[in-house]
């Protein structure tokens, strides 16, 4: 498995085709849409995109870990974590895929 890294550029690429949008229009509304996306979960709050997935903020308690080189004990402070649930249709798709197909 391998393959290409999907960028921004990518992205406003893709809408620059799409919607026939200049590539500075089209940049635009990719920036504007990660900075909403962003903005919601520095605040906590989840993002659900339909036949995607969710992106959830979770707070992870503090507790005492372990160095693996050295076996000393280190306490891990608490901490917020971003998660992503991917949708049942979203799982379909990747799993329906061949290995081996592209676009």
């Amino acid at each position: 498995m391998g393959g290409a890294t999907l960028t921004r550029a990518d992205l406003c690429e893709a809408v620059y085709n799409e919607v026939g949008l200049s590539r500075t229009e089209s940049a635009e509304i990719v920036e504007s849409i990660l900075e909403e996306i962003c903005g919601h979960l520095e605040r906590g709050d989840n993002v659900k995109l339909s036949s995607f997935g969710t992106f959830a903020v979770r707070q992870k308690a503090g507790r005492i870990g372990r160095n693996p080189k050295t076996g000393e004990e280190v306490p891990i402070t608490p901490r917020r974590v971003l998660v992503f649930r991917p949708s049942h249709v979203l799982r379909e798709q990747v799993n329906n895929r061949k290995i081996g197909d592209s676009d």
